[in-house]
């Protein structure tokens, strides 16, 4: 088996295991293991808790002591082990303790994936800028496929989910010990564990464009949390009038197509920010955001099915053009010897205090929304349309930036 192969096989796996079980997890949680909206919402943000200083612990300890692609198999075996438990487990405590467990071991991997994957393509002589793209976009496919397995074995609401993302771990984790090794390039080297963690990246604050930046970026990842945790328990809710739907039926196919939205908007990005900037394609993302929980407010599987599924189309617009033409801002913004700090940075506002935010406050408006077992949806995701609105219309009038067009002339993914 080709390189290529060997890495579009690992990629897919590595986000089959997520797949498995981020997007459906909350739907077994609340129908099935009758937790509230906020144990669940809580229970989500350990994955922000956990991308606080997770991945740059464990990033350290691949760049100065162990092979990557061992700390990368360990992750995954012991998150193996962690996904098993889970599944036998039915209170808030224990299930909490066990997915801030998981979410430590998981969310390190996301880097190491891609720490792996360049090192060895690196080895082999290829162009990562090239080469890497079409083999990351297998991770997506791995997502999708994961979500259609477990719908269409009705497993949505079942602890199967994350007993096949524990087979999927384990397999992930063995296989990893079998690529080629990728030795600790900065072993011996001596560096400020300031400068390890990242933390030098902090000196962007200083300016208050970046500042501003930051703080929006931090915002629109708590609206990324919203949509994992609630999406699905809000399709199964219409089980009373709807039993017969396919949105009922099949609420994982029904969220993917948010994927395969996501890899068509990818492509659109380059020409997006050439023709109206950065700033104006971040205030497209948040207020498609806005579009994303308002059709989801009036929706519904029968008549307004169109809304439900033109808001997972719009899901695409909502997630890539923040996150991947947030991270270009960055890389033109800091100065080259701090770039991927301050991608670090980026990714520990959105993925870590965001999630983490998103995760407690969206449990708690389900929760205030929710009388005798029955949420109002509707007015939960007005409620969640209008925070992503406010969020727009402060980041027009606060945010700064004039488009320079030959900044980003160059780019071509």
């Amino acid at each position: 088996m080709s390189i290529k192969l060997r890495l579009i096989l690992m990629n897919f796996l590595q986000f089959f295991v997520w797949g498995a079980w981020l997007i459906s997890l909350g739907g077994y949680m609340i129908n099935t293991l009758h937790f509230s909206g906020g144990e669940v919402g809580t229970i989500y943000a350990t994955m922000g808790i956990a991308s606080l200083f997770m991945p740059a612990l464990m990033g350290i300890v691949a760049d100065k002591w162990i092979n990557a692609e061992r700390v990368y198999g360990l992750s995954h075996i012991i998150g193996a082990v962690l996904l098993y438990l889970a599944a036998q487990v039915t209170d808030f405590g224990s299930m909490y303790i066990i997915m801030l467990l998981i979410s430590m071991f998981y969310m390190p991997t996301i880097g190491l994936d891609n720490t792996v994957s360049y090192i060895v393509l690196e080895q082999k002589g290829y162009n990562i800028v090239k080469d890497f793209p079409p083999i990351r976009v297998w991770g997506t496919i791995g997502f999708i496929v994961a979500m259609w397995v477990i719908d269409f074995l009705h497993w949505t609401i079942s602890p199967m989910q994350l007993y096949i993302g524990s087979g999927a771990s384990l397999l992930l984790g063995l296989y990893a010990f079998t690529m080629p090794a990728c030795p600790p390039e900065g072993k011996g080297k001596k560096g400020s564990i300031v400068s390890a963690l990242g933390l030098d990246a902090f000196v962007l604050f200083k300016q208050k464009k970046m500042l501003i930046f930051f703080v929006f970026a931090m915002l629109l990842g708590a609206a990324l949390q919203i949509t994992n945790t609630f999406g699905e328990p809000f399709l199964h809710d219409f089980a009373k009038n709807y039993a017969d739907s396919f949105a009922v039926n099949h609420p994982g196919i029904l969220m993917s197509v948010s994927q395969i939205s996501e890899t068509l908007f990818i492509l659109t990005i380059p020409f997006f920010l050439r023709r109206f900037g950065i700033k104006k394609v971040m205030l497209m993302s948040m207020f498609a955001w806005v579009f994303r929980f308002g059709l989801f407010g009036f929706g519904n599987p029968g008549p307004g099915f169109w809304m439900l599924a033109l808001s997972m189309i719009v899901y695409g617009m909502a997630f890539d053009f923040f996150n991947i033409s947030g991270s270009l801002f960055v890389e033109m913004e800091a100065k080259p010897e701090i770039r991927a700090s301050a991608q670090g940075l980026f990714m520990l506002m959105t993925n870590g205090l965001g999630a983490f935010i998103g995760g407690m406050v969206s449990g708690r408006v389900v929760d205030y929304f929710t009388q005798n077992n029955v949420t109002d949806w509707h007015y939960t995701w007005l409620t969640f349309a209008g925070y992503a609105l406010i969020i727009g219309v402060l980041f027009m009038v606060l945010f700064k930036y004039k488009h320079n067009p030959e900044a980003i002339k160059d780019i071509k993914h």
